[in-house]
């Protein structure tokens, strides 16, 4: 069992900390917010750190799932910053959908340090995080991707080193290029099936048999017909991703019109006053 921390307890982070203690591990927890830090430790025990370099030391691995590129600097590299903290020869492991290069940095920084770096942004969302079955794309060196394997399983079904710092982040960056178009597509498809006067449940359950199926449509096909958009990842959240995806298709070269069109699509979605609504709700500006 090891030694961790873990900064920010958000509808990710408050279940992957939580997953790490169940499993024996002895976690100290960092909020911005110390009350969620203090609701976190009355239900799972542990121990709460008033800063980032706090929590961070004598800590094996230190973990952190924050909001973005900021955010992730501020606790790392900010004053009282986790780095500050760490011991040499531990593991930050970030798994904030962040920038590739905010990654590299912070792989500089941590070698700088004497302790390694891991990028490992995770897909599954809220659910996948409550229920410990995130998917997790790793960047960093594999001996330092070795060592906190065995403990990211705690809360994932499927753990991949990916490649050298920022490799993580780029597969994110692919994964959700992937369901943006999914989701678009699914949303396109419902809107055409209600036009054409056929049951769109039935409609589902035969088309997703087929070379048409997705988890998009068989998680959310239903709720999206049903105008049910409260499932946890928030287009304000998409948005924040679409921009780094985009932002890295400009440096890369990389052609990429759908997933700009969807972002504008997003857009609008959030003018609709769905900033919070969950992905799927593409299909609400189909239908207005």
């Amino acid at each position: 069992m090891a030694k961790v921390a873990f900064i920010g307890l958000g509808v990710m982070g408050y279940p992957m900390a939580g997953h790490l203690r169940a499993k024996g591990h002895e976690v100290t927890v960092y909020n911005r917010n110390p009350k969620k830090a203090q609701d976190w430790v009355a239900q799972h025990g542990g121990l709460s750190a008033p800063t980032p370099a706090d929590a961070a030391k004598g800590q094996e691995i230190v973990f952190a799932c924050v909001g973005n590129d900021d955010d992730l600097r501020s606790v790392t590299i900010g004053e009282n910053g986790a780095f500050a903290g760490m011991e040499r020869g531990a593991v930050f492991v970030d798994h904030t959908t962040a920038s590739a290069n905010v990654a590299r940095e912070l792989a500089e920084a941590a070698k700088q340090g004497g302790f390694g770096f891991v990028d490992a942004p995770v897909s599954g969302g809220q659910a996948g995080a409550e229920n410990g079955v995130l998917t997790v794309m790793c960047g960093g060196a594999p001996e330092t991707y070795a060592r906190v394997e065995p403990v990211i399983a705690a809360y994932a079904r499927m753990c991949k080193l990916m490649g050298p710092a920022g490799s993580g982040q780029l597969t994110k960056m692919v994964n959700q290029i992937c369901i943006a178009g999914l989701v678009q597509a699914l949303s396109e498809g419902i809107h055409f099936a209600k036009r054409a006067g056929l049951d769109v449940e039935t409609m589902l359950e035969v088309i997703s048999k087929g070379a048409a199926g997705s988890w998009q449509m068989e998680n959310r096909g239903k709720t999206m017909n049903q105008d049910k958009f409260d499932f946890g990842f928030a287009v304000d959240w998409m948005r924040k991703d679409l921009g780094i995806v985009l932002d890295e298709g400009r440096r890369n070269g990389a052609q990429l019109p759908v997933t700009a069109l969807v972002d504008q699509f997003y857009a609008d979605v959030q003018k609709m006053g769905g900033n919070r609504w969950d992905t799927s709700s593409l299909i609400a500006r189909l239908q207005r």
